[in-house]
């Protein structure tokens, strides 16, 4: 009976503690939507992960830029614009070159990310045994890298 018991409760265990992996590699790519402004830019909460404190910081700008580029932000308020500014299909492959440069660390990308509508203390930051996790208020100016990417050829004149 004690052997059942244990082995139940082994098995219980693992299963909670596949089901917490899953849930924290989902939470490291978490994308909100906090506002609009009038300017065409979008205030996003947004959740980068690395070896240390600025790698954390600066995933966590590139995961900005590239949802708005690619994904659509999906969750947050209502008046967001959901829509991704590269709408091609396979564009990520097709213009693999052009975005390896443009986010590289350090690279282009960070000319459409500011930090302006941070507050002191406001991010959340924690460690675990692989790495630092850093939730941060990043603000994208989409319509200046909308500008960017059709300047570039990457998104047709006419779009959106």
């Amino acid at each position: 009976m004690k052997k059942v018991i244990l082995c139940m409760l082994m098995v219980f265990a693992t299963s909670v503690s596949v089901m917490a992996q899953k849930q924290a590699i989902y939470d490291r790519s978490s994308i909100k939507c906090m506002g609009v402004e009038l300017d065409g830019s979008q205030t996003l909460r947004v959740l980068g992960y690395g070896r240390n404190r600025s790698d954390a910081k600066e995933q966590a700008m590139k995961n900005a830029v590239w949802a708005v580029v690619f994904d659509g932000i999906r969750e947050g308020v209502s008046g967001c614009n959901m829509r991704p500014l590269v709408t091609e299909v396979n564009a990520r492959e097709r213009y693999e070159d052009y975005f390896n440069v443009f986010f590289a660390d350090g690279g282009e990308y960070k000319k459409y990310v500011t930090l302006r509508d941070t507050k002191k203390r406001s991010a959340n930051k924690s460690k675990d045994k692989v790495g630092y996790s850093y939730e941060m208020t990043i603000r994208v100016l989409r319509s200046q890298l909308k500008a960017r990417l059709k300047a570039d050829n990457v998104i047709d004149k006419d779009h959106l």
